[in-house]
């Protein structure tokens, strides 16, 4: 292989909702913390261990608005992106480093109520939509296998 690649996939959860920055020129930046966690058992006590992991996720301009109305703290979001590792100074003028992830793509993964759910009262099932005849033929027909 003779090239490089910088690709990061993440699922996790917001550790915080969305701030957006607006710019000059109608260009905006996204920022949130999305967490991830490692499970695993302990062979010395037995007991179950989490480890969380926190990363700091920059999405731009339209993505960023979508994110922003879209989602809150506690969300689950798939990202796809690429580290970037950014240079600034602290106010005591020494050198400071953030490693980010910046986003291509993404996916809700946490599912909010339709409208009729949410105007159903929570003993009521949610009504099961049938789909038509003619879905039903032409995805028989469509299967490859």
């Amino acid at each position: 292989m003779s090239g490089t690649l910088n690709k990061v996939m993440l699922i996790g959860h917001l550790g915080d909702n969305i701030k957006v920055t607006y710019f000059e020129g109608g260009n905006c930046l996204g920022r949130f913390p999305i967490a991830t966690n490692e499970t695993y058992t302990s062979k010395q006590t037995g007991e179950k261990v989490t480890n969380t992991e926190w990363h700091n996720v920059v999405v731009r301009n339209k993505a960023a608005e979508i994110c922003e109305k879209y989602t809150k703290k506690g969300d689950r979001i798939y990202v796809e992106g690429r580290i970037k590792t950014r240079k600034w100074q602290g106010e005591d003028g020494k050198d400071r480093y953030s490693t980010e992830i910046h986003v291509d793509d993404f996916t809700f993964l946490t599912q909010r109520p339709t409208d009729s759910q949410a105007a159903a009262s929570p003993s009521q099932e949610p009504p099961q939509q049938q789909p038509s005849q003619a879905s039903q033929s032409s995805s028989d027909d469509d299967l490859p296998f």
